[in-house]
Order: structure tokens, then sequence, then C-alpha cells
């Protein structure tokens, strides 16, 4: 049994000019211990998909699927309640911008304490330990110090470090790592990524990474979805992926990689794909029909 089974996602916003479909009959899933990348341009629906997962999404968005299965479990059908004590304890999200997710009126320290004593009942000084623990995974100095900072008080990467600490707080069993790295220099990015996968073999969690980053898809995932204006292109595991695309559109994804110029000039996605709609390739767990 997948830990994960999306089936048939889609996502809706009401406009001005009427309904705009941001995921579009997506389905995946996810193994435990499986690294699963989602990759795709910006706007194809990876993060709104994800946060449907999570309910996190405004009251605004039409969510429907044929089945969002957790342990088997349809979370579509569940109290908000019981939701509630799913997410955060055995399904967390690193966000894309951690200094937006943290909230500025209260330290780190606070926050993190917050999810271990609603999630696993801990008291204050059992709080305060674990806190300082989870701090030293991440690799954050001086943790006992950081725990009274405020997030305006520390830099992206260790604000991103807090943003992990946060997640693996309660050893979930799915971890989704959105855009992980965004907005880091080069070094920092290399330790993060270090980080969630070294927690990720550690913990034997399931993870879902969305990215734009093909070289980190190829460092770190299993299997790899590729979406497209809200679809699913293509779904494959790694090697194939990279060795022989069926979709279209992720062949145009890979032509475009700048290691895969040709002379002075970047080749553009729209010079190999116009944008048609093309049934989603590939014959891996969750695979649309």
């Amino acid at each position: 049994m997948a830990l994960l089974q999306i089936d048939n996602l889609t996502v809706e916003f009401e406009t001005a000019t009427g309904w705009f479909k941001a995921v579009d009959g997506v389905s995946l899933s996810v193994q435990n211990g499986e690294v699963l990348a989602i990759v795709g341009e910006s706007g194809s629906g990876k993060s709104v998909a994800m946060l449907a997962v999570m309910g996190l999404l405004p009251w605004t968005a039409k969510i429907t699927a044929d089945r969002m299965l957790f342990e088997g479990r349809d979370i579509q059908k569940i109290s908000p309640a019981e939701r509630r004590k799913l997410i955060g304890k055995d399904i967390a999200m690193i966000f894309q911008e951690p200094i937006a997710s943290l909230n500025p009126c209260f330290t780190v320290g606070f926050q993190i304490e917050e999810v271990l004593r609603v999630h696993l009942g801990l008291d204050r000084q059992a709080r305060r330990a674990r806190a300082i623990e989870l701090f030293k995974q991440v690799g954050l100095p001086n943790p006992e110090e950081r725990l009274g900072s405020f997030p305006h008080q520390m830099s992206g990467g260790q604000c991103q470090r807090v943003m992990i600490a946060i997640a693996i707080a309660c050893n979930p069993k799915l971890l989704i790592a959105d855009e992980p790295t965004t907005a880091l220099d080069v070094t920092i990015q290399k330790q993060i990524l270090d980080l969630i996968m070294s927690l990720q073999a550690k913990n034997g969690m399931g993870l879902i990474m969305i990215t734009h980053d093909m070289g980190v898809v190829a460092e770190t995932a299993d299997r790899v979805v590729v979406q497209y204006k809200g679809r699913k292109m293509e779904e494959a595991d790694v090697l194939s992926l990279f060795e022989n695309p069926k979709s279209n559109y992720t062949k145009a994804l890979l032509a475009a990689l700048p290691e895969n110029a040709t002379g002075d000039r970047l080749t553009t996605v729209s010079a190999f794909f116009d944008g048609t709609p093309e049934p989603a390739q590939g014959t891996g767990l969750g695979a649309n029909a």
C-alpha cells in the first residue's frame, strides 16, 4: 500500500472570467522511504497540488479528487479536527519562503515548541530539550541561544534550517519539501539538500521534492513527475526520465538545460514544445490513465 495515493486531483479558483484549473487531473503516489520529485516551470501547479493535500489552500479553492489516501485513509473525508492532528505530525511540509512562513511576532523557539506541545503533548522542559536537539540536528550553531531569536534576526539559511527542524519535529512519515533551496546561495543550497536527504534516509520518510532544478532531481529522486499547466505530462523513474523521456514537454525541458546548449544561446522550451496538451506518459504508480 502506498504511503500517499492521489487519483485525479483537480484544484480550481474562481476568476472574473470563470473557473481556472490550477491543477487538472493529477495522479501520483509515494511509497514509504521513497523520494518523489515533482518538476515543472512556475505555474504548473506543483505547490498548489501539495497545499491541497495539506489542506492549506484558501476556502475559495475548489478541490476534488477520486481518492486522496494517506496510509489507506481518505483524508478528504476526515473531520477538520482529525486533519489538524495529522498535518504537522504525520505529514509535514518545508515551505518555499521560510521568512514568510515563520511568524515574525514569536521566537523560533516558541514556534517549534508549539508543534511539540500540540502534537506530542510534551511538558515545557521536554519541549525545550527536544527543540535544542532538533536545532543541533539541522546544524544551527548555539542552539540554546537561537531558541530566543526572532526570524528577522537570522539569515535565510538559518531560517530554512529552523523550518526543517519544525517540519521533522514529530518524525513525520511524509515530508513535502517545496523548493527548499530557493533564494539561498549555492553553498547553503548544497548543505540544505544534504541535510534533507540525510534526515530522509535516517528516518525512513517518504519525501516529495518540489523543484525547478533538474540537477537536484538527478541527485535525489527515485521517481519523477513532470507537470505543465496543471497537468501531469510524464511519470518515470529518474534514470528513464533523463535517458529516454516520453513526453514532448519533458524532452523540451531537458533540451533547455544550460549544459545541453549549443552555440552561444540557450534553447527555449517553446522551440521544442508548442504547449499542445498531451496525455500523461509512463506506467509508474499513480500515472494518469
